[in-house]
């Protein structure tokens, strides 16, 4: 209770009609200072008289926030109240009630207009997606989102509708043409790749900036591809949804018959502490100012260990550093007690490492994210910390698009993205909206150890319909009628291609000049190379190392080769995993690897080494192996058969190869498994069981009824993942 209050009843009652005054007053006055007011006043709702809650849930009603009427279990006065909160039930989802701005916006994606939403992370955006789903008034739907650990969230929230709809989550599961409908769950490339898409009846772009060439790398070329693909073959109604921005392209709007919806509503609110004031000139990135930057947040974070921390790091290397040296720090101020062996650490001990300091870290409620790990790790650490038992997470950029989870504290550690790329005033917007959780948190905090970035208007270009700039990979793809600049250079070269290779390249979908010098390449060379290239199901070593210097040379652009990867190493891994098919050998090759590069060891840089090679190791699987090399692979190949068809000669065939490589040569009637996360470990022990004449749901509803998640061969771990798939 405020000390100021006093002790006697009246007084407490006196200084609650007061603040609810001053509340009410506010949200007339100055509606957003009037929310905060009563988001405060919710936060420390015991310190405050239990004789007026009915004013105060006549202000939670006045305010719009219905969801907190429910959570404090308040009951409203009057039948218009009443009405007004039966108003904002949802319809189609039990035990559903939106906040007014939510309501607001839910009647806007059922006019006839089709909606641009940009709103705080606390607000409840993708809330309306499974109302959307749940409506049942849409044949096909097509949710795009920019990661996969995203679409698998997304897939367990929706699942509950398979009765109605099919759910797609692989190029190639085939729809339903009759009775259900569809659920396409892809990202952008996967739609791109998606043979013969049914007419789409609604579009949800989720992380819409992405469709921007200013604020994405290379990946924004495949949204806007994907777009225009849908646009091509339907029109369907769609809700794009994005945090902090400003402005789209102009025109746009008008010509899709859409209308641009920006709101800051939330219903949490944000503590704003500026660590970095108090120690003027003392942090640094470099030497003892890095040290001591480090030593102060480390004090910080275990000062507030009963609350969940989430710390964005510039890098993976750096989350992972600062995670392991935070648990030594915990070990050494603590007695080093463990309290925390849950099941992911014996799956680590088993199938990776058990000296990686992950393990040691979970122990001690700590824990690293980035996009590198394997999916079903990055579900499990973030289930841990949404059940509490990790209270501590350093992150890299998939704080900002890569998951979905906040917490009580955020701490804006690092003002880089990677080592030169600095955080703008957007990328912090979206890191700090991450400070407090709807629903849990009334307020959440943002520690700034770094100047936060100027203000700034976010405007979001669409490339393929603003042009200006605009990728040749794009440009491609549009109708010769809807390009507004013919003198441009691009439109010149894309103009001067012969038509069959204008398909071809537009089908391929990357680097269109590349496309074109290696086609001519083939052209002048494929006699001479013929055997090299035209190899079908598994390629010889020289045949492999080939085709990779190839596709690293021509169909790679600069700013996607790296000074960790080249084409000779490339060559190397890849086939070396093709014999062992194992992450544990891949791992141990990538730590022979790495030490032969350094100097003299002692533990510490052991453990370091170990660390740096896991890392290297799951970016490669990730990066390489499940996203790249399969594209160009199966780009080479198109590109190979065409000019083998020219000359009369039998092409080679590289779809087996480069599938199996995307799939961790899994079966490919067991593909399915690997979309829903489950980790190869488990999918192999449970194999045997499946008739390879089965696909996608078939060997979902096999599992579920032969219990295969019980299987005794399976660890703990692998069975609660199994058992999270239904």
């Amino acid at each position: 209770m405020n000390e100021h209050i006093g002790s006697g009843s009246d007084a407490l009652f006196e200084y609650t009609f007061n603040e609810y005054q001053k509340c009410a007053r506010l949200l007339i006055s100055d509606e957003n200072q009037g929310r905060d007011e009563l988001i405060k006043i919710l936060e420390q709702k015991n310190d405050y008289s239990r004789i007026l809650d009915g004013v105060l849930a006549d202000l939670i009603e006045s305010a719009g926030f219905y969801p907190y009427i429910i959570k404090n279990d308040l009951t409203l006065s009057s039948s218009s109240q009443k009405i007004r909160f039966e108003n904002n039930r949802s319809i189609n989802i039990k035990d559903k009630v939106f906040h007014d701005e939510q309501k607001y916006l839910l009647d806007l994606i059922n006019s006839e207009k089709n909606v641009i939403a940009s709103a705080p992370t606390s607000f409840g955006k993708s809330l309306l997606i499974e109302e959307i789903v749940a409506s049942k008034k849409y044949k096909n739907i097509i949710i795009i989102q920019p990661t996969l650990a995203l679409l698998d969230e997304t897939r367990k929230k929706i699942s509950k509708y398979s009765n109605d709809y099919k759910l797609i989550v692989r190029t190639s599961q085939a729809f339903c043409s009759e009775g259900k409908g569809n659920i396409f769950l892809l990202t952008s490339e996967r739609v791109n790749e998606y043979k013969d898409l049914p007419k789409v009846d609604y579009l949800i772009i989720d992380e819409f900036y992405k469709l921007s060439s200013k604020r994405d790398d290379e990946r924004h070329q495949s949204l806007n591809n994907a777009f225009i693909k849908i646009f091509k073959n339907s029109t369907p109604k769609f809700y794009f949804l994005g945090p902090n921005i400003d402005g789209i392209t102009p025109g746009f709007a008008d010509k899709y018959n859409a209308v641009f919806y920006q709101s800051q509503y939330s219903l949490v609110r944000c503590n704003d502490f500026n660590i970095y004031k108090d120690y003027a000139d003392l942090f640094g990135s470099r030497g003892n100012k890095a040290r001591f930057k480090e030593s102060i947040l480390f004090k910080l974070i275990s000062g507030r260990c009963d609350e969940q921390t989430i710390v964005y790091c510039a890098s993976p290397s750096k989350a992972r550093r600062l995670s392991r040296e935070f648990a030594n720090f915990i070990q050494k101020n603590k007695s080093g007690e463990l309290t925390h062996n849950p099941p992911l650490i014996e799956w680590i001990e088993k199938n990776i490492s058990k000296r990686w300091s992950l393990i040691d870290s979970i122990k001690h409620g700590v824990a690293f994210h980035d996009g590198a790990l394997p999916r079903h790790i990055t579900s499990s650490i973030i289930d841990y910390f949404n059940e509490g038992l990790i209270k501590v997470l350093f992150c890299t950029s998939t704080i900002i698009e890569g998951v979905n989870t906040s917490a009580k504290n955020i701490v804006y550690f690092d003002e880089k993205k990677g080592k030169d790329l600095s955080i703008d005033y957007f990328d912090y917007s979206n890191i700090k909206g991450r400070a407090g959780r709807l629903m849990e948190h009334y307020s959440g905090n943002i520690f700034n150890f770094n100047p936060p970035p100027e203000k700034e208007v976010i405007y979001i270009d669409i490339p393929f319909f603003e042009q200006n700039p605009i990728n040749e990979e794009i440009l491609i793809n549009l109708d010769d009628a809807d390009i507004k600049n013919k003198n441009s250079i691009e439109y010149n070269f894309i103009s001067s291609l012969p038509f069959d290779e204008s398909v071809l390249f537009k089908n391929n979908s990357i680097n269109i000049r590349g496309q074109k010098k290696l086609l001519d390449y083939l052209k002048s060379n494929i006699r001479d190379n013929y055997v090299l290239v035209a190899w079908s199901s598994t390629p010889k070593y020289e045949q492999l190392k080939f085709c990779v210097h190839l596709c690293w040379e021509y169909l790679l652009k600069d700013n996607e080769k790296s000074n960790q990867m080249s084409a000779e190493r490339l060559t190397k891994v890849t086939f070396d995993y093709g014999f062992s098919q194992n992450i544990l050998e891949l791992v141990k090759n990538t730590y022979n690897y790495n030490l032969s590069k350094s100097g003299k060891m002692n533990d510490e840089k052991t453990i370091k080494i170990i660390d740096e090679s896991i890392k290297d190791s799951f970016y490669i699987l990730r990066h390489w192996f499940q996203y790249k090399l399969p594209k160009l692979l199966s780009v080479l190949n198109e590109l190979q058969t065409y000019v083998c068809k020219l000359f009369g000669l039998v092409p080679g065939n590289y779809l087996y190869y480069s599938s199996i490589i995307e799939n961790d040569f899994i079966p490919e009637h067991l593909n399915i498994l690997i979309e829903y996360g489950v980790p190869k470990s488990a999918i192999q022990k449970i194999a045997k069981f499946i008739p390879d004449h089965l696909v996608d749901d078939e060997v979902v509803r096999l599992i579920l009824n032969k219990k295969l998640y019980d299987y005794n061969e399976l660890i703990d771990y692998e069975k609660n993942i199994i058992k999270k798939m239904f």
